[in-house]
């Protein structure tokens, strides 16, 4: 089947339709991620070594600070190894949602006039995001062989894993991109909802540190249902098997669904307002 042409100004495609046409642009999708990597790094004298830079300078404070001068444990030792680990991924889930924010008003003239299904603008930050987490696998390896903690056969959920942040992210990311043309306040409220977001999932803690009785109880039914929770866990069962919960995996997968199929269906109802304010 040949590629959709036309300008189509929203609205007036089923979801199945809109998928179909993202998927007959995919090699556009893909000239885009590269591009977008290629642009990031380009006057950089490190490359790519940014990308990584942040959570692991993030990694060695929260070590310290948890280590050195906090006395009590959280998490599973080698705990720089259970910190990266965690700071990786929450590095790509919050560089996707904030930047999916202008995903649509920083390419407004694309948006408005090209054929492109613009919610490509959307999954392009959240893959370029994740190729970035692709290319940071190697140092959470460094600090693997250092601690002689090698992966077990739970790396086979990776594949997972990396599929529930994309469809998290995307989701998040198309009911975020539009409402932000029309409403500019929502990039200072994402700001600080990921802010609080970042203490209130597990990265810097297991799930572990808040269980218990009584009010304990009820904060960790609150973090399990957080879809963070179940990915994080994901990501770390190669290393941390005693992480995975299949039941936190599953409140994850539940709520990841239920954001994506609220995205497509807020940015369905969007994109044609959005077009007269981009």
């Amino acid at each position: 089947m040949g590629r959709s042409t036309g300008f189509t100004s929203g609205g007036a495609l089923k979801p199945a339709a809109r998928a179909r046409r993202v998927w007959e642009f995919r090699r556009i999708l893909g000239l885009l991620i590269s591009r977008d990597i290629k642009v990031r790094y380009a006057s950089s004298m490190l490359g790519y070594v940014w990308a990584v830079l942040d959570p692991l300078a993030l990694s060695a404070v929260y070590w310290f600070l948890f280590t050195q001068v906090i006395t009590r444990k959280v998490g599973f030792p080698p705990y720089i190894l259970f910190l990266v680990s965690g700071q990786l991924v929450w590095q790509w889930i919050n560089s996707s949602i904030n930047t999916s924010v202008n995903a649509l008003r920083s390419e407004s003239q694309m948006v408005r006039s090209s054929n492109v299904p613009r919610e490509l603008w959307v999954l392009r930050v959240v893959l370029s995001k994740g190729t970035e987490y692709v290319f940071s696998l190697p140092v959470l390896a460094v600090f693997a062989i250092a601690y002689s903690k090698p992966p077990n056969h739970y790396i086979t959920l990776l594949p997972l894993a990396m599929l529930m942040t994309v469809l998290l992210c995307t989701g998040v990311g198309m009911i975020l991109a539009p409402a932000a043309v029309l409403v500019r306040d929502i990039r200072s409220v994402v700001r600080i909802a990921t802010r609080a977001l970042f203490f209130l999932s597990p990265i810097l803690y297991s799930l572990h540190d808040v269980s218990g009785g009584g009010k304990r109880a009820n904060i960790a039914s609150f973090v399990s249902w957080n879809p963070i929770a179940g990915i994080m866990a994901l990501f770390r069962a190669p290393f941390f098997p005693q992480e995975l919960n299949w039941t936190d995996v599953a409140h994850s997968a539940i709520v990841t669904s239920i954001l994506f199929v609220l995205g497509v269906w807020t940015f369905n109802r969007l994109e044609r307002p959005m077009l007269k304010e981009v």
